[in-house]
């Protein structure tokens, strides 16, 4: 156990350690003649006596803490304390900075922009304000994203976005005869969980770097109705029976993916999965009259009002989601990026109404905005992984 010395106690102690040191010093000099060639006794007290107050004072000078205790330190507790500060950029806070400007060239004459997310130019009120929100992380800075340096770091690089593509194709009763039909089944969304999908089968042959993410769907009965339109998995060609919710499908089609692409991938590979993508409706879901009214980012109390799943929210599938792909991601060769956290407080950086929507969209974000953070923790991320590689 490390005890604890009160600095006056330090003190105290280095003054008695120094004492003797100049008694022992005295006795030594005293029991001896000096050589011929000696500095005369009583100049040699004087040097010693002004080594010691030099001393004293290089001393006084660390040990001044205005009364904080000061832990005595061995060389593991030292070697824990540098591990420590490695920096996790996905725990901080969000901190305004007004001098930040938006770049000019986003404004309602960028083609590049799907119009819908142009936040400034649809006119959304809080638009520029967006950008002047800062993530800090905890014990440390989160670099901004530099493209020149980016494109030197990492020329000659493959990296790839593989993300909200399953192979969902509709199917009805007259495609595909037998047993769902017998179940009452005439329609509903096939999922074929051990088909990688066409747009990106060949990802892993090619990339040097590859992002994955899946979608909102998991949990979205407005779109896969469980009864009118429901997801329906295959294993093999043959739909699974008895069909299953889709957070099972979920959990075959994650198992199979990792094993395909673990297998396919480049040996030096990185493979990173990124997390969800958190929606913020208010007062109902999207189709239900759901807002994202809020100006500037929420409060975490605010955050586990809205994502707790005890409380059973309207966007509480992004946590679930997250949950399945931890569980999933554990043992694999996959590194997570985790965009949720950070993401949660952000119920400002919707369009909204913007631009005269007929829906609130609370799902996508404005640009610019929160998805340029997001580049900022992925080159940082990455970074990271090569140092260590």
């Amino acid at each position: 156990m490390i005890k604890k010395t009160p600095a006056l106690n330090q003190r105290a102690t280095v003054r008695r350690v120094l004492s003797a040191s100049v008694a022992m010093a005295t006795r030594d000099h005293s029991s001896k003649k000096p050589p011929s060639n000696a500095v005369p006794l009583s100049t040699s007290r004087l040097i010693l006596a002004l080594l010691c107050l030099a001393s004293l004072f290089i001393c006084f000078s660390l040990l001044k803490t205005d009364n904080v205790q000061l832990p005595l330190l061995n060389p593991s507790a030292v070697s824990k304390s540098i591990n420590y500060k490695k920096c996790n950029y996905t725990d901080g806070r969000w901190i305004y900075e007004p001098s930040v400007r938006s770049s000019l060239r986003y404004d309602h004459t960028c083609k590049e922009i799907f119009k819908g997310w142009n936040c400034l130019g649809s006119n959304k009120s809080n638009a520029l304000d967006i950008v002047k929100w800062r993530w800090k992380p905890d014990g440390c800075d989160l670099p901004q994203f530099d493209p020149l340096k980016f494109l030197k770091d990492f020329r000659d690089t493959n990296i790839g976005f593989v993300g909200d593509s399953l192979n969902r194709n509709m199917w009805t009763a007259s495609s595909i005869a037998g047993v769902l039909e017998s179940l009452g089944y005439k329609e509903g969304y096939r999922v074929d969980v051990d088909i990688p999908e066409e747009t990106w089968v060949e990802a892993p042959n090619f990339h040097d770097i590859l992002i994955f993410n899946t979608g909102h769907w998991w949990w979205a009965p407005s779109k896969f109705d469980p009864v009118k339109s429901p997801m329906l998995f295959f294993e093999k060609g043959i739909p699974v029976i008895p069909p299953v919710p889709p957070h099972v499908g979920l959990d075959m089609v994650l198992s199979h993916m990792i094993s395909f692409v673990e297998k396919k991938a480049r040996p030096t590979a990185i493979l990173i999965f990124r997390t969800q993508s958190p929606r913020h409706f208010e007062g109902g879901d999207w189709d239900q009259g759901g807002s994202c009214p809020r100006l500037q980012p929420l409060a975490p109390q605010e955050v586990e009002e809205l994502f707790s799943l005890k409380s059973n929210g309207t966007n509480m599938e992004a946590r679930l989601v997250n949950q399945h792909l931890y569980k999933a991601l554990k043992g694999s060769v996959f590194r997570i990026l985790d965009i949720t956290q950070m993401s949660e407080y952000r119920a400002d950086a919707h369009p909204s109404a913007a631009g005269g929507k007929t829906h609130n969209d609370c799902m996508h974000w404005c640009l610019p905005g929160l998805t340029d953070t997001w580049n900022d923790l992925f080159i940082a991320q990455l970074n990271n992984f090569n140092v260590r590689n």
